[in-house]
């Protein structure tokens, strides 16, 4: 019997391996308390090559990178307590937050573009650590602004493992759209504003003097969820 599916003179099929460049980070496997597909596109699409970003990211899925700020978002940096306050009053009390990621002991917030220059004068008009009358700020190190020129190094796309260890570099609100809400100047002073405040009310219920104080968090600061379909 006739068989067609190997004329004679032709040359069998063979699967075709895809070129780097065709790699797409939508057939990585990427788990739901990381960074979706949507979402690395989106952190891709800020540099000038992004395929070559995505092809990276599809080879390296656990391995931080360096991205330019500026384009799709700026960055805020603030030191790691005072960035948990200021995440936990955006979700407790405000709309919500962009993508948040926490690396080498300080917070990252990412913010619409043009924070990086707007911030840091809406912060002074606050007296934000200017020794004025309020004192408002004068125990918290400045907020790092990052904008255009500048770049980061964000956590790796995929969830960090799920044997109990602790991180340095993982997201705490991962992308997880093409087009992520971003918080603008004012809502972040707000942020800031009550992050201080609420320390202020803290400072009054201290603990009696003698009593034993950790330096450390609570063990389940870090396990808090963020519910981001309340987001926008």
């Amino acid at each position: 019997m006739k068989s067609d599916r190997n004329p004679a003179g032709t040359v069998p099929h063979r699967a075709v391996e895809p070129l780097p460049y065709r790699f797409d980070v939508s057939e990585v496997a990427f788990d739901v308390s990381g960074v979706t597909s949507e979402g690395a596109t989106w952190l891709a699409s800020t540099g000038g090559y992004p395929r070559s970003t995505r092809a990276l990211w599809a080879d390296r899925p656990t391995a931080p990178v360096v991205i330019p700020c500026g384009s799709a978002f700026d960055v805020v940096s603030a030191p790691a307590i005072f960035g948990r306050r200021m995440l936990d009053r955006l979700w407790d009390e405000g709309p919500g937050s962009g993508p948040v990621a926490a690396h080498r002991g300080r917070i990252l917030l990412f913010a619409a573009p043009g924070t990086a220059q707007r911030l840091p004068s809406l912060l002074e008009w606050e007296e934000w650590g200017s020794g004025g009358t309020s004192g408002r700020g004068s125990a918290v190190p400045p907020l790092l602004c990052h904008g255009t020129g500048d770049a980061v190094t964000v956590p790796a796309l995929a969830a960090p493992p799920a044997d109990g260890s602790r991180q340095d570099s993982r997201w705490l609100v991962a992308p997880d759209t093409r087009a992520p809400w971003l918080p603008t100047p004012e809502i972040l002073v707000w942020a800031a504003v009550r992050a201080d405040r609420r320390a202020a009310l803290r400072k009054i219920v201290e603990p009696v003097p003698g009593a034993p104080i950790s330096i450390f968090p609570p063990p389940d600061q870090d396990a808090k969820v963020y519910d981001v379909s309340r987001r926008r």
